[in-house]
C-alpha cells in the first residue's frame, strides 16, 4: 500500500499533521508513507520513523506552472493507493487532481468536493482539549476506520548526538544545573503574532522575581535586535539569569536545546508546537486575531495553559472578523496588558516546577 499525506504551510502545521503519518505507520506498518511538506519544515520530520520519503514542495512550484506541473506528474507516477491532503488549498488541489490516486480523503469545503472520494465535515468548535488543530487531523483518519487507538500527540525525534552537543552547550555557557530552565518563546513568526516587547520583558521580569531558574530566549540571528530589545527592557536582576548567547544555529540544534529545557512561555508559533512534541509543558500567550480554539492544544490547566485578550476583554473583539482583528492586531495587543494574566503565569510556573 502506498500512502501520500499533504501539508504545505508552516513548521507547526507540519509537525501536527505528522501525526497522521504516524497512525498511518500503526494501522499499516507495511505501507508506503510519503509526506509532502514546505523545504523549510524538513527539520520537524528528521528521524521520523513513520515516514519513508519527504517529497518538497518548492518556491519553483509556487511560481511555475511548469514546475507544478512536473511534481504533479511526479506523483501520479507514484500510484499511491491513499492520498490525504491536510492542507486542502489551490496548490494541493491540482497535485491531488492529477495524482489519480485510488482514495482520495480531505475537508468538506463548497465547490471541489468532487476532487476526493471522502469529504470529512470541517469542524467549527473542538469536542476535547485537544483543540481544532488537532482533532481536525484525526477526523481525517475517520474514513478509514482504523483498528488502532489514535495517538494525537506529535513526536519529534532527537538524536544521541544531538542531546550530548545541546548539553555540551549549556556546559559552555555555564548555565547552572541546580536550577530549572525556561525557555521563552520571545518573537511570533511577523509582528502582528508578536506580543509587544515591553510586554514581555514584564512577563519575564515576573518570572525571574518570583522563581530561581534559567531563562533562555529563543530568536532567530537576524531577531537580535528584537531580543536585545527585551533584555534591556528586563531588570539587572532578571539579565543575570537570562543566557542570552546560547542560541542555535538552526531548527534542529534549537529542537535538541528545548530538550534539555523544562518548560515553554511565550508567543504561539512553531517553538510552542516543537516543545509540545518534546512532551513540554507550554504557556503561550496568542495574538488578538488567532482563534485560541484552534491551536490551544492538549490544555488541562496544568501542564498546558494558554491566554487570549478574549479571556479578559471579550468586548473589544466582539463582532469583529478575523480580517479586521488582524488588520487591528496591534492596537489590541497594547490593551492585552501583562498584569491581566500574571495569575495565570504564577499558577502554571507553581504547578510545572515544584516537581
Amino acid at each position: 500500500m502506498k500512502i501520500l499525506v499533504i501539508q504545505q504551510k508552516m513548521i507547526g502545521d507540519v509537525l501536527i499533521s505528522s501525526i497522521l503519518c504516524n497512525n498511518l505507520r500503526t494501522a499499516y506498518p507495511d505501507a508506503q508513507i510519503d509526506y509532502l511538506v514546505y523545504a523549510s519544515t524538513t527539520p520537524v520530520l528528521e528521524g521520523n520513523p513513520n515516514i519513508d520519503n519527504i517529497i518538497l514542495f518548492e518556491e519553483k512550484h509556487r511560481k511555475s506552472k511548469k514546475e507544478l506541473f512536473n511534481l504533479g506528474l511526479k506523483i501520479r507516477k507514484e500510484s499511491y493507493d491513499l492520498l490525504i491532503d491536510a492542507y486542502s488549498k489551490l496548490e494541493s488541489w491540482i497535485l491531488v487532481f492529477m495524482s489519480n490516486a485510488k482514495r482520495k480523503i480531505s475537508y468538506k469545503k463548497p465547490g471541489r468536493n468532487f476532487l476526493y472520494t471522502d469529504n470529512v465535515p470541517f469542524d467549527e468548535y473542538p469536542k476535547t482539549n485537544l483543540g481544532l488543530a488537532i482533532e481536525r487531523r484525526l477526523s481525517l483518519l475517520g474514513p478509514l476506520h482504523l483498528a488502532i487507538n489514535t495517538d494525537p500527540i506529535p513526536k519529534l525525534y532527537v538524536s544521541e548526538k544531538e542531546k550530548s552537543d545541546a548539553i555540551a552547550l549549556f556546559e559552555k555557557h555555564q548555565v547552572k544545573k541546580e536550577r530549572k530552565t525556561i525557555m521563552i518563546s520571545l518573537l511570533g513568526s511577523e509582528k502582528i503574532k508578536t506580543y509587544p516587547l515591553e510586554y514581555m520583558a514584564e512577563v519575564i521580569d515576573y518570572i525571574a522575581d518570583n522563581t530561581d531558574v534559567n531563562i533562555l530566549f529563543n530568536y532567530f540571528p537576524k531577531q537580535i535586535e528584537e531580543a536585545k530589545t527585551v533584555f534591556k527592557s528586563c531588570k539587572t536582576a532578571t539579565q543575570k539569569k537570562i543566557y542570552f548567547d546560547l542560541l542555535g544555529n538552526d531548527l534542529r540544534s534549537f529542537i535538541a536545546i528545548m530538550n534539555q529545557c523544562d518548560l515553554i512561555i511565550g508567543n504561539d508559533g512553531g517553538a510552542i508546537n516543537m516543545a509540545k512534541a518534546l512532551e513540554k509543558p507550554s504557556f503561550i500567550i496568542f495574538s488578538p486575531w488567532i482563534e485560541k480554539k484552534i491551536w490551544a492544544t492538549f490544555e488541562d490547566g496544568i501542564r498546558h495553559l494558554s491566554v487570549h485578550l478574549n479571556d479578559f476583554r471579550p468586548d473589544l473583539l466582539e463582532g469583529k472578523t478575523e480580517k479586521i482583528l488582524k488588520k487591528d492586531a496591534l492596537t489590541l495587543y497594547e490593551a492585552f496588558k501583562p498584569n491581566f494574566f500574571k495569575d495565570q503565569v504564577e499558577l502554571f510556573l507553581n504547578q510545572n516546577l515544584s516537581k
